[in-house]
Order: structure tokens, then C-alpha cells, then sequence
């Protein structure tokens, strides 16, 4: 049977229970842009979550800029991101876990002699704090960590596939010979986009908000990103990476 060649590896809330608590740092910046900016609308972390899943904190504002009617410099737009990034990094050094069965399927890869790198959405600052303070940081060399925000000139954000098609050209593959695994909507739209084989992983749903969302994402990323299979739990992975492969 034909192998992976690379395995891309979403971070937050793919990785690490880090998405609720970078939400929960940066909906004050959020409800102080709307404040300043004269909207009366204001967020709740799970409202922010809701609408902004998946997206960095320069795509939020890009996106709120439109949702709300209101226009930011560049350089307001820099200033809040920066302030926002210091924030959320703080917070994930402080708190962050592993989602349930991450570093025990991590270490059987390595074992296995899989090539592994994290491609997120996020800040590589803010994705370095979540894997040093987790200890999964050991399986993925500096090099290979790549972030839309902070590796892309200009920055990105997913659902645009440019992360993806950045790190696949940097590791020197083609997209068609890897596979990833992600969490949200943008992520796996990347993935789709980038025409890499992907792994939509609901278990976090169902950790953080119940079975009927884990159920609802698991019909989302299969039916509209094309997820080529959908895993629950991390233990599942050596499965689905068998049915991704016998697919090559």
C-alpha cells in the first residue's frame, strides 16, 4: 500500500484545546474595535466562536469590518493584531492541553517514520506557545511549523489554500501525497481547495459543545469539503490514515 508522504496537521482544536481559550482572550479586543469604531453590537466568546471559527485574528477583522459597516487603516489593523497575538499567546503558555489522544498517536507516527508539520491559520508565535506548553513541540522542528499569518507575505488566512500549497512546496511535495486533518470549516475548505486529502476531526465538538454539533460538522465537512473520512476520536486516526492511503 502506497504511504502519506507528509502529514499536515492543523493546530488549533486539531492538535490542541486551544480555540476557546484564544477566543477568550481576544473577544474584549474584539468588542473594544466595535466600541471605538462607534457599533453598538457586541460579542460573547461564543458568539465570536460561532461566526469566526477557524479564522485568524486579521481575518476576523476583516470580517467584521463588512459584517458591521466600518472601515480600519492597515495600521489599525496591525496594531490590533499585534496586541491581539501578545494576549492569546499569553493565555495558551498559561493553560494549553492536548486534545484527548494526540500525543500518543504523534509518538506512533514518528515511530512509524511519518514526516509530520503543523499548517495552521494562526500566528506561529501563538501556535509555538500551544505546542511548547502541551509538549508536543518535540515532533515538529521550528522549520516545519507554517502559519498564514506569519509565514505568508502578504498574510493569509484559511479558507484561501495558500498555507497549504506554501508548506507543501516548502517540504518539497505534491499536495496529492499528503494528507491533513481539520477541524473547522475554513481549515477543511483549505484542504479541499489545496487538493489534499482530509481528515475532518468532529471529537472536539463533542468535547467543548455536545453530540448534535459533533454530528452537524461531521455532516458539514464531509458533504461540503469533501472530507475523504470523518474522525471522532484521536485513537481513530491509524484507521483513517489506512483508508487515506489505500485511496492513493
Amino acid at each position: 500500500m502506497p504511504r502519506v508522504k507528509y502529514i499536515l496537521l492543523d493546530c488549533d482544536n486539531t492538535l490542541c484545546l486551544s480555540e476557546r481559550l484564544a477566543f477568550e482572550a481576544c473577544t474584549d479586543l474584539t468588542n473594544e474595535v466595535l466600541e471605538k469604531w462607534g457599533k453598538s453590537e457586541r460579542y460573547t466568546v461564543e458568539q465570536l466562536l460561532e461566526d469566526f471559527v477557524g479564522h485568524n485574528f486579521r481575518g476576523m477583522l476583516v470580517g467584521l469590518q463588512k459584517k458591521h459597516g466600518f472601515t480600519m487603516t492597515p495600521e489599525e489593523v496591525d496594531t490590533y493584531v499585534d496586541r491581539e497575538l501578545g494576549a492569546v499567546t499569553a493565555k495558551l503558555s498559561e493553560k494549553c492541553t492536548t486534545c484527548p489522544g494526540v500525543p500518543e498517536q504523534l509518538e506512533a507516527l514518528k515511530q512509524q517514520g511519518y514526516p509530520m508539520s503543523v499548517v495552521s491559520t494562526s500566528a506561529k508565535p501563538r501556535v509555538v506557545a500551544s505546542l511548547k506548553k502541551t509538549g508536543i513541540d518535540k515532533y515538529f522542528p521550528d522549520e516545519h511549523v507554517y502559519s498564514a499569518a506569519t509565514s505568508l507575505n502578504p498574510p493569509s488566512s484559511k479558507p484561501d489554500p495558500a498555507i497549504y500549497n506554501y508548506a507543501c512546496k516548502q517540504l518539497g511535495v505534491k499536495n496529492s501525497e499528503c494528507v491533513t486533518v481539520e477541524d473547522s470549516k475554513s481549515g477543511a475548505t483549505a484542504a479541499m481547495r489545496a487538493g489534499i486529502p482530509l481528515i475532518g476531526y468532529v471529537g472536539v465538538y463533542g468535547i467543548e459543545e455536545g453530540k448534535e454539533k459533533m454530528e452537524q460538522m461531521a455532516t458539514l465537512l464531509k458533504e461540503q469539503c469533501n472530507a475523504s473520512v470523518i474522525m471522532y476520536d484521536w485513537k481513530e486516526f491509524p484507521e483513517c490514515l489506512k483508508k487515506i492511503e489505500a485511496s492513493l
